[in-house]
């Protein structure tokens, strides 16, 4: 497996990231409930790599050789036209897969995967991972769930983006994204997103996201910082999400 860009790991894989992968997979609901030997043989059939942001993994119309796993930072899922114009259709955060859809049907990738920031990830093999999940049937199942999580959110985004208005949308799109947290800190949730692409994900100018975003800050819903937004107060933008086009939230 060649990620476009990024130079593979020559030597063998070090012991802290084996441990990082085992750790992973132990972890991710799709693969928690394998036998430690099958966890042990999964990891031997990851090949690790390290990127820089910016750096290609996939592109449209790529062959679909390989199932990925997020070990730190985020990779970007989007889509562009010949103009120029690109919609994020997910980012993909720790401990979370990509690359599913390609790998189970053996088609072509459907979209772009770029690392959004510096990130280290792992790649299975499909002509050694499609076996393997014909030797564990219950991961069958635990993938049929993932498809149709992936359905809901981008069914979610599909709605947001035509029935609803500026704040709703950013609002239903804040929502998406802290719900992948796993709890809410005292300090609030942050989502490790510029305002470009939270533009990019909801179809709106960027100038139009930060004028948003400020009103809401003054009210002590999200704080803006530097290359992340920080989610304060989700009930009202979870009101805003289900509110419809009638409220403008401003």
């Amino acid at each position: 497996m060649v990620v476009s860009g990024v130079p593979q790991d020559k030597n063998v894989v070090p012991r802290s990231v084996a441990r990082s992968t085992l750790a992973l997979l132990r972890n991710h609901p799709i693969f928690c409930d394998l036998e430690p030997e099958a966890l042990d043989q999964l990891c031997r059939y990851a090949k690790h790599s390290t990127l820089k942001r910016g750096a290609t993994i996939f592109a449209k119309g790529d062959p679909g050789n390989s199932l990925f796993a997020v070990i730190s930072g985020t990779v970007k899922i989007s889509i562009s036209s010949a103009d120029g114009r690109s919609a994020i259709l997910n980012l993909i955060g720790a401990g979370e897969i990509f690359g599913e859809i390609a790998v189970l049907d053996g088609q072509a990738r459907t979209a772009d995967a770029t690392a959004n920031t510096n990130c280290e990830i792992f790649a299975i093999d499909r002509r050694e991972y499609l076996p393997f999940v014909r030797s564990q049937p219950e991961l069958a199942m635990k993938f049929i769930e993932l498809l149709c999580t992936r359905l809901r959110w981008t069914s979610d985004q599909v709605e947001q983006v035509i029935l609803q208005n500026l704040p709703g949308r950013l609002a239903g799109a804040l929502i998406r994204l802290t719900d992948k947290e796993d709890k809410l800190a005292s300090g609030g949730r942050t989502i490790a997103i510029t305002q470009q692409e939270i533009s990019e994900m909801v179809g709106m100018t960027r100038e139009s996201i930060n004028k948003q975003l400020r009103v809401w800050a003054v009210r002590n819903w999200v704080r803006l910082e530097h290359g992340a937004i920080v989610v304060l107060d989700t009930a009202p933008l979870q009101a805003l999400a289900e509110a419809g086009p009638q409220s403008e939230g401003d």
